[in-house]
Protein backbone atom coordinates (compact mmCIF):
# COMPACT_ATOMS: atom_id res chain seq x y z
CA UNK A 1 0.00 0.00 0.00
CA UNK A 2 1.08 3.59 -0.41
CA UNK A 3 1.43 5.65 2.05
CA UNK A 4 2.22 8.93 0.97
CA UNK A 5 3.17 10.76 -2.08
CA UNK A 6 5.95 13.85 -1.79
CA UNK A 7 5.93 16.54 -4.57
CA UNK A 8 8.65 19.37 -4.84
CA UNK A 9 8.51 21.81 -7.36
CA UNK A 10 5.98 19.27 -9.74
CA UNK A 11 3.52 21.84 -11.49
CA UNK A 12 1.90 23.84 -8.79
CA UNK A 13 3.37 22.83 -5.97
CA UNK A 14 6.46 23.92 -3.74
CA UNK A 15 6.65 21.05 -1.84
CA UNK A 16 3.70 19.11 -0.52
CA UNK A 17 3.33 15.33 1.11
CA UNK A 18 -0.50 13.88 0.59
CA UNK A 19 -0.83 10.93 3.33
CA UNK A 20 -2.68 7.88 2.26
CA UNK A 21 -4.80 5.53 3.56
CA UNK A 22 -6.87 2.12 2.19
CA UNK A 23 -9.31 4.46 0.93
CA UNK A 24 -8.00 8.06 0.32
CA UNK A 25 -10.74 11.02 -0.68
CA UNK A 26 -8.62 14.60 -2.42
CA UNK A 27 -11.03 17.42 -2.23
CA UNK A 28 -10.66 21.05 -3.66
CA UNK A 29 -12.09 23.38 -5.73
CA UNK A 30 -11.71 23.22 -9.74
CA UNK A 31 -8.00 24.13 -11.32
CA UNK A 32 -6.88 23.43 -7.39
CA UNK A 33 -4.34 20.67 -8.09
CA UNK A 34 -6.54 17.70 -7.58
CA UNK A 35 -5.72 16.59 -11.50
CA UNK A 36 -1.79 17.38 -10.97
CA UNK A 37 -1.44 14.74 -8.28
CA UNK A 38 -3.07 12.38 -10.49
CA UNK A 39 -0.41 13.11 -12.96
CA UNK A 40 2.38 12.72 -10.20
CA UNK A 41 1.30 9.38 -9.77
CA UNK A 42 1.20 8.35 -13.10
CA UNK A 43 4.73 9.89 -13.79
CA UNK A 44 5.82 7.28 -11.12
CA UNK A 45 3.83 4.92 -12.84
CA UNK A 46 5.53 5.77 -15.77
CA UNK A 47 8.99 5.03 -13.70
CA UNK A 48 7.57 1.56 -12.80
CA UNK A 49 6.57 0.13 -16.10
CA UNK A 50 10.72 0.82 -17.21
CA UNK A 51 9.96 4.17 -19.24
CA UNK A 52 12.01 6.50 -20.14
CA UNK A 53 11.59 10.12 -18.72
CA UNK A 54 10.97 11.87 -22.68
CA UNK A 55 8.15 8.79 -22.60
CA UNK A 56 6.92 9.00 -19.59
CA UNK A 57 6.30 12.92 -20.47
CA UNK A 58 6.01 12.96 -23.88
CA UNK A 59 3.87 9.88 -24.85
CA UNK A 60 5.05 5.96 -25.77
CA UNK A 61 4.32 4.73 -29.59
CA UNK A 62 4.41 0.54 -28.91
CA UNK A 63 5.46 -1.89 -32.15
CA UNK A 64 3.37 -1.10 -34.94
CA UNK A 65 2.70 2.85 -34.41
CA UNK A 66 0.23 2.13 -31.71
CA UNK A 67 -0.24 4.78 -28.86
CA UNK A 68 0.78 2.78 -25.88
CA UNK A 69 1.44 5.22 -23.45
CA UNK A 70 -0.86 8.67 -23.19
CA UNK A 71 1.48 11.38 -22.64
CA UNK A 72 1.55 13.56 -19.01
CA UNK A 73 -1.26 16.23 -19.30
CA UNK A 74 -0.02 19.32 -20.42
CA UNK A 75 2.76 20.92 -22.02
CA UNK A 76 6.33 19.26 -21.22
CA UNK A 77 7.63 22.75 -19.88
CA UNK A 78 4.89 23.14 -17.82
CA UNK A 79 5.57 20.00 -15.46
CA UNK A 80 8.04 21.91 -13.58
CA UNK A 81 6.91 24.28 -10.91
CA UNK A 82 6.66 28.14 -12.61
CA UNK A 83 7.84 29.42 -9.91
CA UNK A 84 8.30 33.40 -9.67
CA UNK A 85 12.10 33.64 -11.25
CA UNK A 86 12.17 30.75 -13.39
CA UNK A 87 12.73 30.65 -16.96
CA UNK A 88 10.67 28.68 -19.32
CA UNK A 89 10.40 25.66 -17.15
CA UNK A 90 13.80 25.13 -17.13
CA UNK A 91 14.81 23.43 -13.27
CA UNK A 92 14.10 20.25 -11.84
CA UNK A 93 11.93 18.65 -10.00
CA UNK A 94 11.50 15.77 -6.93
CA UNK A 95 8.74 12.99 -6.88
CA UNK A 96 8.69 10.51 -4.02
CA UNK A 97 6.90 7.32 -3.02
CA UNK A 98 6.23 5.35 0.60
CA UNK A 99 4.98 2.03 0.53
CA UNK A 100 4.54 -0.36 2.89
CA UNK A 101 4.98 -3.44 1.14
CA UNK A 102 6.05 -7.21 2.98
CA UNK A 103 6.56 -5.80 6.53
CA UNK A 104 8.77 -3.20 5.60
CA UNK A 105 8.83 -0.03 4.70
CA UNK A 106 10.40 1.11 1.77
CA UNK A 107 10.66 4.38 -0.30
CA UNK A 108 11.21 5.26 -3.93
CA UNK A 109 12.31 9.14 -4.89
CA UNK A 110 13.72 10.62 -7.77
CA UNK A 111 15.33 13.94 -9.50
CA UNK A 112 14.41 15.08 -12.61
CA UNK A 113 16.14 17.70 -14.36
CA UNK A 114 14.05 19.82 -17.08
CA UNK A 115 15.31 21.73 -20.07
CA UNK A 116 13.00 21.52 -23.03
CA UNK A 117 15.09 23.51 -25.34
CA UNK A 118 18.20 21.57 -25.30
CA UNK A 119 18.58 18.46 -26.93
CA UNK A 120 18.09 15.68 -24.20
CA UNK A 121 15.24 17.61 -22.86
CA UNK A 122 15.10 15.54 -19.37
CA UNK A 123 17.94 13.50 -17.19
CA UNK A 124 17.70 11.65 -14.26
CA UNK A 125 19.40 13.94 -11.38
CA UNK A 126 18.87 11.60 -8.78
CA UNK A 127 17.21 8.27 -7.69
CA UNK A 128 16.79 6.51 -4.48
CA UNK A 129 15.21 3.31 -3.50
CA UNK A 130 14.87 2.73 0.41
CA UNK A 131 13.99 -0.34 2.92
CA UNK A 132 13.63 0.38 6.25
CA UNK A 133 15.90 3.16 5.71
CA UNK A 134 18.34 1.21 4.49
CA UNK A 135 19.48 1.97 0.77
CA UNK A 136 18.44 -0.63 -1.99
CA UNK A 137 19.74 1.22 -4.87
CA UNK A 138 21.64 4.91 -4.61
CA UNK A 139 22.46 6.92 -8.12
CA UNK A 140 23.60 10.62 -8.67
CA UNK A 141 24.29 12.12 -12.02
CA UNK A 142 26.99 14.52 -13.36
CA UNK A 143 27.28 17.05 -16.21
CA UNK A 144 28.97 14.17 -17.38
CA UNK A 145 26.71 11.61 -17.12
CA UNK A 146 24.25 13.58 -18.99
CA UNK A 147 23.72 11.30 -22.18
CA UNK A 148 24.54 8.42 -20.64
CA UNK A 149 21.58 8.89 -18.19
CA UNK A 150 19.44 9.23 -21.19
CA UNK A 151 20.12 6.18 -22.77
CA UNK A 152 19.47 3.97 -19.91
CA UNK A 153 15.72 3.64 -17.63
CA UNK A 154 15.65 4.45 -14.59
CA UNK A 155 16.45 1.94 -12.01
CA UNK A 156 13.37 1.80 -10.77
CA UNK A 157 12.06 -1.50 -13.33
CA UNK A 158 15.88 -2.37 -13.95
CA UNK A 159 16.21 -6.54 -11.93
CA UNK A 160 20.04 -6.63 -9.62
CA UNK A 161 20.92 -9.29 -10.54
CA UNK A 162 23.20 -11.26 -8.14
CA UNK A 163 21.45 -9.66 -4.92
CA UNK A 164 18.82 -11.27 -3.87
CA UNK A 165 17.60 -10.13 -1.20
CA UNK A 166 17.43 -6.25 -2.76
CA UNK A 167 16.26 -7.89 -5.78
CA UNK A 168 13.24 -8.73 -3.72
CA UNK A 169 12.99 -5.54 -2.15
CA UNK A 170 13.55 -3.95 -5.49
CA UNK A 171 10.51 -5.96 -7.22
CA UNK A 172 7.90 -5.72 -4.53
CA UNK A 173 8.32 -2.08 -4.16
CA UNK A 174 8.25 -1.76 -8.21
CA UNK A 175 5.32 -3.72 -8.60
CA UNK A 176 3.37 -1.84 -5.90
CA UNK A 177 4.24 1.20 -8.45
CA UNK A 178 3.16 -0.52 -11.56
CA UNK A 179 -0.12 -1.69 -10.11
CA UNK A 180 -1.09 1.75 -10.22
CA UNK A 181 -4.71 2.01 -12.64
CA UNK A 182 -6.45 4.81 -13.14
CA UNK A 183 -9.72 4.38 -14.32
CA UNK A 184 -12.26 6.67 -15.79
CA UNK A 185 -15.69 4.27 -16.76
CA UNK A 186 -16.90 5.80 -19.54
CA UNK A 187 -20.91 4.98 -20.27
CA UNK A 188 -20.34 5.00 -24.02
CA UNK A 189 -17.37 2.43 -24.09
CA UNK A 190 -19.20 0.14 -21.44
CA UNK A 191 -21.94 0.07 -23.65
CA UNK A 192 -19.75 -1.38 -26.30
CA UNK A 193 -20.09 -5.17 -26.63
CA UNK A 194 -16.60 -7.32 -26.15
CA UNK A 195 -14.25 -10.03 -27.47
CA UNK A 196 -15.19 -13.47 -25.26
CA UNK A 197 -11.93 -14.15 -22.47
CA UNK A 198 -11.37 -10.54 -22.05
CA UNK A 199 -11.67 -10.38 -18.47
CA UNK A 200 -9.84 -7.38 -17.50
CA UNK A 201 -11.76 -3.98 -17.31
CA UNK A 202 -10.12 -1.12 -19.51
CA UNK A 203 -9.26 2.16 -18.42
CA UNK A 204 -12.52 3.32 -19.90
CA UNK A 205 -15.01 0.34 -18.79
CA UNK A 206 -14.33 -1.36 -21.72
CA UNK A 207 -14.80 -5.23 -21.45
CA UNK A 208 -17.66 -4.56 -19.10
CA UNK A 209 -19.86 -7.37 -20.56
CA UNK A 210 -17.36 -10.08 -20.15
CA UNK A 211 -16.20 -9.00 -17.08
CA UNK A 212 -19.34 -9.08 -15.43
CA UNK A 213 -19.98 -12.55 -17.01
CA UNK A 214 -16.25 -14.33 -15.39
CA UNK A 215 -17.55 -12.40 -11.92
CA UNK A 216 -21.10 -14.07 -12.32
CA UNK A 217 -19.44 -17.09 -12.79
CA UNK A 218 -18.60 -17.41 -9.35
CA UNK A 219 -21.53 -17.95 -7.37
CA UNK A 220 -20.19 -16.38 -4.56
CA UNK A 221 -18.69 -12.80 -6.67
CA UNK A 222 -22.23 -13.43 -8.52
CA UNK A 223 -24.09 -12.69 -5.33
CA UNK A 224 -21.84 -9.66 -3.99
CA UNK A 225 -22.29 -8.27 -7.54
CA UNK A 226 -26.14 -8.15 -7.04
CA UNK A 227 -26.82 -7.47 -3.75
CA UNK A 228 -24.46 -4.10 -4.12
CA UNK A 229 -26.46 -3.54 -7.61
CA UNK A 230 -30.11 -4.24 -6.34
CA UNK A 231 -29.61 -1.52 -3.55
CA UNK A 232 -28.50 1.11 -6.12
CA UNK A 233 -31.55 0.91 -8.53
CA UNK A 234 -35.04 0.37 -7.85
CA UNK A 235 -35.33 -2.12 -10.74
CA UNK A 236 -36.06 -6.01 -9.11
CA UNK A 237 -33.33 -7.39 -10.73
CA UNK A 238 -32.55 -11.09 -10.59
CA UNK A 239 -29.09 -11.05 -12.91
CA UNK A 240 -27.54 -10.64 -15.84
CA UNK A 241 -27.77 -12.54 -19.64
CA UNK A 242 -24.55 -12.10 -22.11
CA UNK A 243 -26.03 -12.90 -25.17
CA UNK A 244 -23.83 -13.51 -28.77
CA UNK A 245 -24.31 -11.31 -31.54
CA UNK A 246 -23.63 -13.28 -34.81
CA UNK A 247 -20.19 -11.66 -34.80
CA UNK A 248 -19.11 -13.74 -31.45
CA UNK A 249 -19.53 -10.41 -29.89
CA UNK A 250 -20.73 -10.33 -25.94
CA UNK A 251 -23.75 -8.07 -25.60
CA UNK A 252 -25.13 -7.16 -21.50
CA UNK A 253 -28.51 -7.53 -20.35
CA UNK A 254 -30.19 -6.61 -16.75
CA UNK A 255 -32.93 -8.95 -15.92
CA UNK A 256 -35.79 -7.68 -13.86
CA UNK A 257 -37.81 -11.10 -11.90
CA UNK A 258 -40.87 -9.72 -14.04
CA UNK A 259 -39.33 -10.97 -17.19
CA UNK A 260 -37.99 -7.48 -18.69
CA UNK A 261 -34.62 -7.10 -19.79
CA UNK A 262 -32.92 -3.58 -19.97
CA UNK A 263 -29.68 -3.85 -22.52
CA UNK A 264 -26.48 -1.69 -21.79
CA UNK A 265 -27.32 0.62 -24.47
CA UNK A 266 -30.72 1.86 -22.61
CA UNK A 267 -28.81 1.53 -19.10
CA UNK A 268 -28.53 4.92 -17.47
CA UNK A 269 -25.37 6.53 -17.13
CA UNK A 270 -24.94 6.05 -12.94
CA UNK A 271 -25.89 2.52 -13.41
CA UNK A 272 -23.37 1.62 -16.14
CA UNK A 273 -20.61 3.81 -14.02
CA UNK A 274 -21.36 1.82 -10.97
CA UNK A 275 -21.54 -1.38 -12.51
CA UNK A 276 -17.86 -0.49 -13.49
CA UNK A 277 -16.63 0.29 -10.54
CA UNK A 278 -18.11 -2.95 -9.17
CA UNK A 279 -16.68 -5.03 -11.87
CA UNK A 280 -13.14 -3.50 -11.43
CA UNK A 281 -13.17 -4.02 -7.70
CA UNK A 282 -14.95 -7.52 -7.70
CA UNK A 283 -13.15 -9.62 -10.54
CA UNK A 284 -10.88 -12.22 -9.94
CA UNK A 285 -7.86 -10.01 -11.16
CA UNK A 286 -8.55 -7.25 -8.71
CA UNK A 287 -5.74 -5.36 -6.94
CA UNK A 288 -2.87 -3.17 -6.26
CA UNK A 289 -3.59 0.94 -6.34
CA UNK A 290 -6.89 2.61 -8.11
CA UNK A 291 -7.59 5.86 -8.82
CA UNK A 292 -10.55 8.04 -10.01
CA UNK A 293 -11.58 10.98 -10.92
CA UNK A 294 -14.60 12.27 -9.65
CA UNK A 295 -15.38 8.73 -8.87
CA UNK A 296 -19.13 9.79 -8.03
CA UNK A 297 -20.20 10.76 -11.52
CA UNK A 298 -23.38 10.11 -12.32
CA UNK A 299 -24.57 8.82 -8.95
CA UNK A 300 -27.50 10.09 -7.14
CA UNK A 301 -26.93 11.81 -3.58
CA UNK A 302 -29.32 9.49 -2.27
CA UNK A 303 -27.00 6.49 -3.30
CA UNK A 304 -24.02 7.56 -3.08
CA UNK A 305 -23.36 6.06 0.45
CA UNK A 306 -23.64 2.83 -1.31
CA UNK A 307 -20.82 3.45 -3.30
CA UNK A 308 -18.73 4.31 -0.37
CA UNK A 309 -19.89 1.64 1.84
CA UNK A 310 -18.56 -0.58 -0.47
CA UNK A 311 -15.53 1.21 -1.55
CA UNK A 312 -14.95 1.09 1.92
CA UNK A 313 -15.43 -2.98 2.68
CA UNK A 314 -13.23 -3.47 -0.04
CA UNK A 315 -10.43 -1.61 0.65
CA UNK A 316 -10.50 -2.84 4.51
CA UNK A 317 -9.65 -6.73 2.57
CA UNK A 318 -6.23 -5.22 1.91
CA UNK A 319 -6.08 -6.31 -2.01
CA UNK A 320 -7.08 -3.02 -2.97
CA UNK A 321 -6.52 0.46 -2.56
CA UNK A 322 -8.61 3.40 -3.81
CA UNK A 323 -7.88 7.25 -4.39
CA UNK A 324 -10.25 9.40 -5.53
CA UNK A 325 -11.25 13.10 -6.03
CA UNK A 326 -14.57 14.67 -5.38
CA UNK A 327 -16.69 17.64 -5.83
CA UNK A 328 -19.59 15.79 -3.84
CA UNK A 329 -20.17 17.09 -0.74
CA UNK A 330 -22.37 14.10 0.14
CA UNK A 331 -19.15 11.85 0.13
CA UNK A 332 -18.29 14.10 3.15
CA UNK A 333 -21.34 13.03 4.89
CA UNK A 334 -21.31 9.51 4.18
CA UNK A 335 -17.69 8.46 5.34
CA UNK A 336 -16.20 6.62 7.84
CA UNK A 337 -14.17 7.69 10.69
CA UNK A 338 -10.77 6.45 8.67
CA UNK A 339 -11.92 7.47 5.29
CA UNK A 340 -12.34 10.57 6.87
CA UNK A 341 -8.77 10.59 8.42
CA UNK A 342 -7.02 10.06 4.74
CA UNK A 343 -9.48 12.57 3.42
CA UNK A 344 -7.15 15.55 2.44
CA UNK A 345 -8.31 19.31 0.58
CA UNK A 346 -5.82 21.01 -2.14
CA UNK A 347 -5.89 24.42 -1.96
CA UNK A 348 -4.84 27.62 -3.73
CA UNK A 349 -5.83 30.79 -3.53
CA UNK A 350 -6.59 33.22 -6.15
CA UNK A 351 -3.08 35.42 -5.69
CA UNK A 352 -0.83 32.29 -5.08
CA UNK A 353 0.97 30.29 -7.82
CA UNK A 354 1.05 27.20 -5.89
CA UNK A 355 -1.09 24.80 -4.13
CA UNK A 356 -0.79 23.64 -1.04
CA UNK A 357 -2.06 19.88 0.49
CA UNK A 358 -3.85 19.35 4.11
CA UNK A 359 -5.94 16.50 5.31
CA UNK A 360 -9.11 17.74 6.22
CA UNK A 361 -9.00 16.38 9.61
CA UNK A 362 -6.27 18.87 10.91
CA UNK A 363 -8.29 22.01 9.84
CA UNK A 364 -9.03 23.18 13.60
CA UNK A 365 -11.59 20.87 15.57
CA UNK A 366 -13.10 19.67 12.35
CA UNK A 367 -13.33 15.99 13.76
CA UNK A 368 -15.43 17.81 16.61
CA UNK A 369 -17.33 19.36 14.33
CA UNK A 370 -17.99 16.44 12.37
CA UNK A 371 -19.29 14.49 15.25
CA UNK A 372 -21.80 17.77 16.16
CA UNK A 373 -23.24 19.09 13.50
CA UNK A 374 -21.61 16.88 10.05
CA UNK A 375 -18.90 18.41 7.76
CA UNK A 376 -20.39 18.50 4.03
CA UNK A 377 -21.70 21.79 4.03
CA UNK A 378 -18.59 22.77 4.91
CA UNK A 379 -17.57 22.04 1.14
CA UNK A 380 -20.77 23.60 -0.54
CA UNK A 381 -20.38 26.88 1.99
CA UNK A 382 -16.53 27.50 0.60
CA UNK A 383 -16.25 27.19 4.54
CA UNK A 384 -12.66 24.76 3.72
CA UNK A 385 -10.91 27.40 1.17
CA UNK A 386 -11.98 29.88 3.49
CA UNK A 387 -9.91 28.06 6.64
CA UNK A 388 -7.07 26.96 4.02
CA UNK A 389 -6.17 31.04 3.37
CA UNK A 390 -6.66 31.61 7.43
CA UNK A 391 -4.72 28.37 8.01
CA UNK A 392 -1.95 29.36 5.47
CA UNK A 393 -1.33 32.61 7.34
CA UNK A 394 -2.95 34.93 4.04
CA UNK A 395 -2.78 38.45 5.25
CA UNK A 396 -6.33 39.23 4.16
CA UNK A 397 -7.86 36.82 5.67
CA UNK A 398 -8.67 37.83 9.46
CA UNK A 399 -11.29 35.19 9.90
CA UNK A 400 -13.48 32.12 8.61
CA UNK A 401 -16.18 33.78 5.99
CA UNK A 402 -19.50 32.14 6.63
CA UNK A 403 -18.47 30.50 10.03
CA UNK A 404 -18.45 32.57 13.69
CA UNK A 405 -16.13 30.76 15.57
CA UNK A 406 -18.35 29.24 17.94
CA UNK A 407 -19.69 27.34 14.36
CA UNK A 408 -15.95 25.81 13.75
CA UNK A 409 -15.49 24.74 16.94
CA UNK A 410 -12.67 26.83 18.61
CA UNK A 411 -12.89 28.78 21.74
CA UNK A 412 -13.77 32.87 21.84
CA UNK A 413 -10.39 34.34 23.35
Amino acid sequence: MITSLRLKNFKNFADETLKLGPFTVIVGANASGKSNIRDAFRFLHGIGRGYTLAEIIGGKVGVGGQLEWEPIRGAPNEIVRMSEGSNNGIGEFYASLSVRSGGENMDYSCAVGVNPGAGDGFRLLTEMMMADDQPIVGMVSSEQEWRYMQEVRPALARPLEHDPIREDQRSRLCSAIQSMRFLEPSPVRMREPSVPGATAPGDYGQNLPTVLESICADADRKQTLLSWFEELTPMDVQGFEFPRDPSGRVHLYITERNGRKVSAYSASDGTLRFLGILAALLNEDAGGIYFFEEIDNGIHPNRLWLLLDFIERQTAKGKVQVITTTHNPALLAWMNDETFEHTSVVYRDQYWSDSVIRPIADLYNLRELRKSKGIEWLLTSGWLESAMKFSEGDPDSDHLDGADEDDWGMEEE
